[in-house]
């Protein structure tokens, strides 16, 4: 008897830290990278988590409505997603460090490159930076006596 309650005991205990492995991904998350104009551009992902299914949207600065993820999954600090863009599905493989998610693309179409990108969790309740201060202007010449 006293076999079968340590057995369950640590049953019970190996769940549970595996449970706690478990990350959250819900919340928005940015990163950067490159267009194909060569500039720099903004992604946003809101990803809400229910168990193992992960929801949510991407939203790209060129405009028009988020784009909708499909198929999120997620096991243990892992997660996958895919996203419908001009008529292609770009599949999403994630992994979750903290606040950080390290991420790869690819595509099923070739006229996309898969590419890797860093995501930062957007802190609730942050508020925006704040603007540089202008220069202050140049002191008058002193008089000349």
């Amino acid at each position: 008897m006293k076999k079968l309650l340590a057995i369950c005991a640590v049953l019970v205990m190996t769940l549970g830290a595996a449970k706690a492995m478990a990350a959250d991904v819900t919340g928005s998350w940015t990163t950067s990278m490159q267009g194909p104009d060569g500039n720099s551009m903004q992604l946003t992902f809101t990803f809400k988590q229910d168990g193992a299914t992960v929801t949510g949207s991407v939203l790209s600065p060129m405009g028009g409505d988020p784009m909708p993820i499909s198929n999120g999954k997620v096991d243990g600090d892992k997660f996958t997603f895919d996203v419908s863009f001009n008529g292609m599905t770009i599949h999403h493989d994630c992994t979750v460090t903290g606040d950080t998610i390290k991420m790869t693309t690819k595509s099923d179409s070739g006229d996309f490159p898969g590419m890797e990108l860093t995501l930062t969790r957007v802190k609730e309740g942050a508020a925006p930076a704040a603007p540089a201060a202008p220069p202050a202007p140049p002191a008058p010449p002193a008089p000349q006596l």
